[in-house]
């Protein structure tokens, strides 16, 4: 029998058959949420419910809507169970006791949205889709076209025509069709939905198919066994988890990640395997700031704005599942946060001296941290994830940016000395000596 037994209305709570609907809400356009039988789930034991003898998001397959979609040995079965670092010079220079990062970059199309297509695929197969569009600034559509590419579907993707060449090579490469339309994100968006109405072909668009956030909501399922399951013996809480809930960083732009992370928890909790919800912080570019502007004013009214942000995967004018979005920080205790693209740009700096490679929407979640610590959102016991959503080769103008130019010098090593000591002929320089103290070096974010 189908776990998954009809939808809900995020906006209006009317409910729906698996078969009435397919994608938003016929009364008001909301968002529909997957409905799963909890009290059929509830009969498995934890270890039924996770089978740890498969290292990706499908070893959560009993608290998933679909079907095993097969393809043991394509990247359909690698999508998820990404790691989690621990990086001890961040942590120290925000005065944090835990901190971690779960880096989503290992991904096989090297961003978070895996998680979304692989579920989407599995739906697909299973209601006989042949064809599946979508509108992306990249991620999304790399990881719709990659997945598919491995299941043996048709897919087509719109893109603005702004996005960066390297993720738009990763669609043309998985042999997608692509479209780049003349507009932004939104203008695509609309256009992909108009499209599947005529074409009869299946969307995958964020915040409008309800199976995206089923897909990203395994990330909660990683965190809680990574880190929530053996809290106590982990990071030393006194009693309970209630006395010191983690709190999660995310970049948003349409929403559906962290309104997918707070359906997993949702889920964990009907099913009693967490006591209380982690905290979640959304975190947007000031230049894109449409949820943080209704989370400020207090309303659940999301008004559109004119997006200019250079970090793209979060580029939105209006956000098309805004409304579970600002939920997911209002009903948890988290919040909303905005800093600007300045900072997103120094972040992936920062999370690169510690080997993380992010994007600059994956900067975005740690420059909120950032910010978060310093306004007093978050003490110094508080456990921390930030959640780096995806790789900076999707965008490497970017990453030069944060690095900066590196200096060419002549082949001659008068000319490193030069470099490292400011002349060649430095008095007390001594052949051999180590210019780890040198000015070149101790340009280093750790040192004081």
């Amino acid at each position: 029998m189908s776990k998954f037994i009809g939808y809900r209305c995020s906006v209006c709570d009317a409910a729906y058959d698996p078969d009435e609907v397919t994608y938003t809400c016929p009364r008001d356009g909301g968002n529909l949420d997957v409905i799963l039988d909890y009290a059929a789930i509830m009969n498995y034991s934890v270890d039924e419910l996770v089978l740890g003898d498969e290292p990706s998001l499908w070893r959560y397959l009993p608290l998933l809507p679909v079907p095993d979609p097969g393809g043991h040995s394509t990247p359909l079965r690698a999508a998820g169970w990404t790691p989690v670092f621990s990086p001890v010079p961040l942590a120290k220079k925000l005065g944090l006791r835990h901190l971690w990062i779960k880096d989503e970059s290992s991904n096989p199309t090297a961003s978070f949205k895996d998680r979304a297509s692989a579920v989407l695929i599995a739906r697909a197969r299973q209601i006989g889709a042949e064809i599946i569009v979508t509108a992306s600034t990249g991620n999304a559509g790399a990881a719709l076209a990659g997945m598919a590419a491995a299941a043996g579907h048709k897919a087509v993707i719109f893109a603005p025509k702004t996005a960066p060449p390297a993720k738009i090579a990763q669609l043309q490469i998985f042999g997608a069709k692509v479209l780049l339309v003349d507009g932004n994100y939104d203008a695509a968006f609309d256009l992909s939905v108009q499209a599947a109405q005529e074409f009869g072909w299946y969307c995958r668009n964020t915040g409008y198919n309800p199976f995206t956030a089923e897909g990203k909501k395994t990330a909660a399922f990683e965190i809680w066994e990574q880190m929530i399951r053996d809290w106590r013996l982990d990071v030393g809480c006194s009693s309970s988890n209630i006395q010191c809930p983690i709190s999660i960083f995310v970049s948003v732009g349409d929403g559906n990640i962290i309104s997918g992370l707070h359906k997993g928890f949702r889920d964990l909790l009907e099913l009693g395997l967490i006591e209380n919800m982690p905290r979640l912080f959304g975190v947007q570019s000031d230049e894109s700031a449409a949820i943080a502007n209704a989370f400020d004013a207090c309303t659940e009214e999301i008004k559109p704005v004119s997006a200019t942000t250079r970090a793209d995967s979060i580029s939105v004018d209006l956000p098309r599942d805004g409304l579970r979005a600002l939920r997911a920080a209002t009903q948890t205790g988290g919040a909303y946060i905005t800093v600007p693209d300045s900072e997103i740009i120094a972040a992936i700096g920062e999370l690169g001296k510690v080997g993380v490679f992010a994007e600059p929407a994956g900067a975005a979640s740690y420059a909120g941290l950032v910010k978060a610590v310093d306004d007093g959102l978050i003490g110094p016991e508080d456990p921390v994830v930030v959640i780096n959503t995806g790789s900076g080769l999707k965008d490497v103008s970017a990453a030069m940016l944060a690095a900066g130019e590196a200096p060419v010098i002549e082949p001659s090593l008068d000319a490193l000395r030069k470099l490292l000591w400011g002349s060649s002929r430095k008095k007390g320089v001594r052949r051999g000596r180590s210019p780890l103290r040198t000015p070149f070096f101790r340009a280093n974010p750790f040192d004081g």
